[in-house]
């Protein structure tokens, strides 16, 4: 019961929560012309460029070849845990969440390695120790937990699966199932519980916050266009 009350809770959090930075995110003007350039002069190219830094984190690679390994094996290791959790959600399982488990599997150690080389970082190398708050070492703590308990139900202290799957579909559809009592399960579905729950309110709304951030996604057409910030507007209409 405790962790039924737990999941929907978290799960209301993190969807109202998410929503509504969304929300901020696409009603926040953005009066200024500012794309970092060299930039796309259509919108098509816009799309494109966005896409690259979705998928290969293009200005990270360009600033630094270590943090860009760690941070895109970690979130490929993670795309990768994720879609293979997609299991004990459905039923039947689709065919190709089928294909990937094997991937999904030795994906949680490329994971791991990501996120403690993210981690690394901010103990070695100076000026990144030096802005480092409790806080970022604390969500990559909790990260690399939930991920090191994943890995030691797999291939160390296995855990009834059948009946962590019904508990999550008994969730979705209100019949509620006893979750197997396994020590490693109650960390690593508290861990998860809690990274939804702070989610909203953390740095890790870079996710959502890429797809409207002005330096990438705007056009370079200052020839073509004149943006006005607000208060310009109002003077030169006066």
């Amino acid at each position: 019961m405790f962790f039924a009350i737990l999941f929907y809770f978290a799960f209301v959090v993190f969807v109202g929560g998410l929503g509504y930075r969304i929300y901020e995110f696409a009603r926040t003007p953005a009066p200024l012309s500012i794309p970092t350039t060299p930039a796309p002069t259509t919108g098509g190219r816009v799309f494109f460029r966005v896409a690259r830094e979705v998928v290969f984190f293009e200005s990270l690679f360009k600033g630094n070849l270590w943090i860009w390994l760690f941070g895109w094996l970690f979130h490929v290791g993670l795309l990768l845990v994720a879609l293979r959790h997609l299991r004990y959600f459905i039923e039947p399982v689709w065919g190709w969440v089928v294909f990937i488990q094997p991937f999904g599997t030795y994906a949680g150690f490329i994971m791991v390695a990501g996120l403690a080389g993210l981690w690394a970082r901010r103990f070695l190398v100076e000026r990144i120790r030096y802005i480092s708050t409790p806080s970022d070492h604390l969500m990559l703590a909790m990260l690399l937990a939930i991920g090191l308990t994943g890995l030691g139900m797999k291939f160390v202290m296995h855990t009834d699966i059948v009946g962590v799957k019904a508990f999550f579909k008994g969730l979705m559809s209100f019949d509620l199932q006893p979750l197997p009592a396994h020590p490693a399960l109650f960390v690593h579905l508290l861990l998860v519980a809690l990274l939804m729950i702070i989610f909203p309110f953390s740095k890790l709304l870079h996710a959502p916050g890429v797809f409207f951030s002005p330096t990438r996604n705007q056009t370079d057409n200052p020839r073509e266009v004149r943006r006005l910030a607000p208060w310009v507007a109002q003077i030169e209409k006066n």
